[in-house]
């Protein structure tokens, strides 16, 4: 699958909120950390929870870029502009030379 493809296809950030696969407990999690990176990769964003209560989400990074919107941010000023829909439009940055003004002293 494509990259353009797997980002039009990719969740929004709400999407991957309320798309949590499993729940652990901290104990278990730690324990078990390996599995839980794995199923985060594998299966989606794992729920982290400590004494019953709402804890923490594990998530891939990619989730995570898209959810911070860096993956559409170019690396650089000079990217951003190359990539700028209006690259191609001619600029006239003549200017008519200043004569100054007049004052008195």
């Amino acid at each position: 699958m494509s990259k353009a493809s797997r980002e039009e296809n990719s969740p929004s950030p709400t999407q991957v909120i309320h798309s949590v696969v499993d729940s652990w407990q901290l104990q278990s999690a730690k324990a078990r950390f390996s599995e839980v990176f794995r199923r985060t990769r594998s299966e989606g964003p794992q729920r982290i929870t400590r004494q019953g209560k709402d804890g923490v989400v594990m998530i891939a990074e990619e989730q995570y870029n898209r959810l911070l919107g860096r993956a559409h941010q170019p690396k650089s000023l000079v990217q951003f502009f190359r990539q700028s829909p209006l690259s191609s439009v001619e600029l006239d940055l003549e200017r008519d030379p200043d004569p100054g003004r007049d004052f008195e002293l």
